[in-house]
């Protein structure tokens, strides 16, 4: 049946009465007010549900699911794509507009558009279906308003399965195939086009108003998205994982197809493919239909509502995009400062502000970000004249691995013995002073102790940096405090080594082996693990044989440069994809803190290689440049890190139980205007 049947009132033919086409007409679609306090300009107060602006644009954003009717960009607002999903169901439900009784009931439309379908039937232009099932009481989810009637999709156009093809049919010049990828965020979208040479039934090919329907695919969410046949500018066909319906009606259609109501059937279908929705499937869907002029008013609110949800979209992320700005913009100024008055100034700025710039998660994150660059940036704590300068550090560092080596200890092949500092241990009593439970954010992380003014200020030019062991001044990020020292990570390391290349065999039981998947972002995953036998775990052990303080990181595949220290348990493998640095008499954990700064998180992306499956090359790990501090000074970051880190924590927390209190709300109002 052609999407416009001869005889019947199309949503392509709509009368006087009603817009003439899908988009509202030119007097209702002025320029939308200001969404000012006090509700949406333009629409009525009977749909209060859609002036609690608050609830929509505040709970948390979530990626869009890419179904609704008009299309939109790829981020969306939770409260939004709720109340979306409310627009569509009060629409299908007879609650969007109000119902007009000198409308003609939509039974009479219904028995017009069988007369027509038997026409065409018996013209042998579409077959004759199976009876299909009558309609039951209980299969009706709810009450509808007067003159509207339930039918099944079936009843009121036809349905057709696509063209199945094999790859030696496809040709430059063939016939363009839609599929599963031409729909995007509910329209047709023509860039991943295929073309089919060959002999194609004429029931194959497309026509303008039809629904393009994808009825199977490997991912569950995306079966039954939709989007209407337009603006053709030559024939196509479309694929067997999609069907194509006919109907008169397609306008009203297409919005009942993209509402919940119509997503809670798909998810009651079952079928012996998975994510599949069948001829049947379709054909015996139950649809609420209205009289034929409530459609028309329906689809042109539908449209006007949807676009105010755009524009509610677009605000939201104009404003989150700026907001985002700013904040990586003062942060900036924190890691750009050239001295302490500069630093204070920068931080006081932020301070004074803090409730305003730092409220979602990326915020927080960002700040985290910051934390850790300001740390090897010697930025973070202040400091002490009386630490032994890091020069001195690495004498003592390179004299114990030539001891190592003397002994044997670090030959190839052979798992070194790393001396372990315990966390917390302190070089100095400044280590010691900090307080977690008053220090807040409210004053700058310098301020928290007093320099020695006699000391050399911490962002001045100088320090024993002089012999820096062929490290070039390119490489050097930034000028380093006073006692500081630029180092490559192979000096202060007794070793940098990755797991077992070749993948030993995994068994059901045994000792564990770890990969990538189980380096999490500060902590390792020992639930979701493999297993190896004795003989194998030993083998990976004589090259690779973490210890507890070791340092591990993802050099190979999406999570490449994730790390994670070894914990007290340390009696596992290693695969390939992850690396091992052993620390050698300087702390562990600022070995972690630094590795997750922006400084080595550059290092390592702009140095791994590969494509689909990138990989970082042990060579390029040892020769990473890396900012050494004192030893007692690496304490003081630690302890000053983990605190700000706690208190970010405790902000993120407060931040997401807000979002989800946002949703909730969201939910509420949307269960109370269905029940209304």
């Amino acid at each position: 049946m052609s999407a416009e049947t001869p005889g019947i009132d199309s949503d392509k033919n709509r009368d006087t009465k009603t817009s003439t086409s899908k988009t509202p007409p030119a007097t209702p679609t002025t320029t939308i007010p200001p969404f000012e306090k006090g509700g949406l300009g333009g629409i009525p107060r009977e749909l209060g549900w859609i002036h609690h602006l608050d609830i929509w644009t505040s709970a948390e954003t979530e990626k869009k699911s890419g179904r609704g009717r008009t299309g939109r960009n790829g981020a969306s607002v939770y409260g939004v794509q709720k109340l979306r999903e409310l627009i569509l169901e009060l629409a299908v439900r007879g609650k969007l507009v109000p119902q007009d009784p000198n409308d003609e009931p939509a039974g009479e439309l219904i028995k017009r558009i069988q007369i027509e379908k038997a026409k065409l039937i018996a013209k042998g232009k579409i077959k004759k279906d199976k009876p299909i099932p009558p309609i039951l009481d209980e299969e009706k989810p709810f009450e509808l308003p007067q003159g509207w009637e339930w039918v099944r999709l079936d009843d009121i156009g036809s349905t057709f399965i696509g063209l199945t093809y094999s790859p030696k049919d496809i040709s430059d010049n063939g016939i363009p195939v839609l599929r599963s990828s031409n729909i995007q965020n509910g329209k047709i979208d023509l860039l991943d086009l295929i073309r089919v040479s060959g002999n194609i039934k004429s029931n194959l090919f497309v026509d303008e108003g039809d629904l393009l329907i994808c009825a199977r695919n490997g991912s569950k969410s995306l079966v039954g998205k939709t989007a209407m046949i337009e603006n053709l500018n030559e024939p196509m066909v479309f694929g067997a994982f999609m069907a194509i319906y006919k109907s008169p009606l397609n306008f009203y259609v297409q919005v009942f197809l993209n509402s919940p109501i119509f997503r809670s059937l798909l998810d009651g279908v079952s079928t012996t493919t998975i994510n599949q929705i069948t001829q049947n499937n379709l054909k015996t869907t139950l649809t609420s239909l209205p009289p034929l002029p409530e459609q028309h008013r329906i689809v042109t609110k539908v449209d006007e509502l949807m676009a105010l949800c755009d524009q509610l979209e677009t605000q939201h992320s104009n404003a989150a995009e700026a907001h985002e700005k700013l904040v990586n913009h003062l942060l900036g100024t924190l890691t750009q400062s050239q001295s302490a008055d500069d630093f204070s100034a920068n931080w006081q700025r932020i301070a004074a502000h803090f409730d305003t710039l730092f409220t979602t998660e990326a915020s927080i994150d960002a700040l985290k970000q910051t934390l850790l660059q300001l740390a090897v940036m010697g930025k973070l704590v202040p400091q002490d004249p009386t630490d032994e300068p890091a020069n001195e550090l690495l004498e003592r560092i390179q004299a114990e691995k030539a001891r190592l080596m003397a002994e044997g200890k670090i030959k190839k092949g052979k798992s070194p013995l790393t001396p372990l500092l315990p966390r917390g241990e302190t070089g100095s009593a400044a280590a010691t002073s900090i307080n977690p439970t008053t220090t807040t954010f409210s004053t700058p992380p310098l301020s928290n102790s007093t320099p020695n003014p006699n000391s050399t200020p911490p962002f001045e030019k100088g320090g024993p940096g002089g012999i820096q062991r062929g490290i070039s001044e390119e490489e050097k990020s930034f000028v380093l405090p006073q006692g500081w020292m630029w180092v490559r990570l192979d000096e202060i390391t007794s070793k940098i080594t990755d797991g077992d290349h070749k993948t030993p065999l995994r068994i059901l039981e045994g000792f564990r082996l770890f990969s990538a998947k189980n380096v999490r972002d500060g902590y390792l995953d020992f639930d979701n693990c493999d297993f190896i036998s004795e003989q194998d775990y030993l083998n990976s052990r004589e090259r690779c044989c973490p210890d507890t303080g070791d340092l591990l990181i993802v050099s190979v595949g999406g999570t490449i440069g994730r790390t994670s220290l070894v914990p007290v348990d340390s009696n596992f493998a290693l695969v390939r994809s992850v690396a091992l640095i052993k620390p050698l008499l300087f702390n562990s954990y600022y070995l972690k803190q630094a590795m997750d700064s922006n400084l080595l998180q550059e290092s390592i992306h702009a140095r791994k290689r590969g494509g689909a499956q990138p990989c970082l090359y042990l060579s390029e790990i040892e020769q990473f440049v890396f900012p050494l501090p004192p030893l007692p000074e690496q304490h003081r970051i630690v302890a000053k890190v983990d605190e700000l880190m706690s208190l970010c924590d405790q902000l993120k927390s407060t931040i997401t139980q807000a979002s989800q209190l946002q949703k909730k709300l969201a939910d509420v109002v949307v269960e109370q205007a269905i029940a209304f």
